[in-house]
């Protein structure tokens, strides 16, 4: 069984939870840009919440599915359609052979990312450990590259049809209430902890930084979200050895605009790190689109902590209470 790409979209690749043990050989971690949309998609159709999902950015492919399927989309509603039959985000969704998951145009929302999962899985070789698609060094995903019009994207579990319907009634009546914590919501205000070298910049660029906007710029992308609004300074220039780099970690380059560092970002950085953003706000960072302005509050490191265990919990509450699912899929796949 595979699925056809009509049509590839803006960006669209595969992602996992990334390559964690290999940042030591300059292997970049990558993986998913928002890790709530990969685990909530896969929960919803009874998936382990590592397994690797379709990334899709602003503009979403056209996918023509040869077997009947039980998929999800995460994250931004992008206005997704089987067929003419519009697909409900955040919910399990019966596609049936021969239509195809397509995506308005014209109709983009205010975030940018969504993810796609199919029960059983995508059929993709794990490269060191992952199946997430790295772009600059070509490796894992589709042949290490985004979707192109052509593919035929395998997948590993066909639906038996003759449970379709059965299948059709359970999801109609299905409740699923997704707290409001797990990072699918918007809002531009970003919580910061103070970075390595906080102490290096002057008053004024801590009060800059902390009081006023910044613009995403066009030139932000997966490895990195470069920002202009206000140039911070150092005390005094200074030569830092390169460090290790993480997930939300804020360097500023000579020219005083910072950049968050996204998921595809290098392994070790040598600017100054005024700040990191919290783990809980890593989500909401990653639905962000160029042009849009954000603030930065700061925040004490216990907080951050208590609030990234609190989305935990919730999180381990949702996957309990979606564990039906994945029962009553077993029942019904070949």
């Amino acid at each position: 069984m595979s699925i056809q790409v009509i049509s590839p979209g803006l960006l669209s690749t595969f992602q996992d939870e990334g390559r964690h043990r290999f940042q030591s050989l300059g292997v970049p971690v990558g993986g998913a840009m928002n890790p709530s949309n990969l685990r909530l998609a896969n929960l919803l159709v009874g998936n382990p919440p590592s397994e690797p999902v379709l990334e899709i950015t602003l503009t979403g492919p056209g996918l023509l599915f040869e077997e009947d399927t039980c998929i999800a989309l995460s994250g931004a509603p992008i206005h997704a359609f089987a067929d003419d039959v519009p697909i409900p985000a955040n919910r399990p969704f019966l596609i049936q052979a021969g239509q195809t998951l397509h995506f308005r145009q014209g109709q983009f929302p205010p975030m940018t990312r969504c993810c796609l999962a199919v029960h059983g899985g995508f059929e993709l070789p794990a490269v060191m450990g992952s199946c997430s698609t790295d772009l600059k060094n070509r490796l894992g995903g589709q042949h290490g590259r985004a979707l192109q019009k052509q593919d035929h994207i395998p997948v590993r579990k066909p639906l038996d049809s003759r449970h379709r319907q059965i299948l059709q009634d359970f999801f109609n009546q299905l409740e699923i209430y997704l707290p409001a914590n797990l990072g699918l919501q918007k809002k531009n205000s970003i919580r910061v902890i103070k970075g390595h070298h906080w102490n290096h910049f002057t008053q004024e660029s801590h009060e800059r930084f902390l009081g006023t906007p910044f613009r995403i710029t066009p030139q932000s992308e997966r490895m990195g979200y470069r920002l202009q609004g206000s140039a911070l300074a150092l005390h005094s220039p200074s030569q830092i050895l390169s460090e290790p780099t993480a997930f939300g970690t804020i360097q500023v380059p000579p020219d005083g605009n910072p950049i968050i560092l996204m998921a595809d970002r290098q392994t070790t950085g040598g600017y100054p790190k005024i700040a990191n953003v919290i783990s809980a706000d890593l989500p909401v960072l990653a639905q962000l689109l160029p042009g849009e302005h954000i603030s930065f509050s700061l925040t004490e490191l216990e907080k951050a902590q208590a609030l990234m265990l609190d989305r935990e919990e919730k999180f381990m509450t949702l996957q309990n209470r979606l564990a039906m699912i994945a029962l009553r899929l077993s029942e019904y796949y070949l």
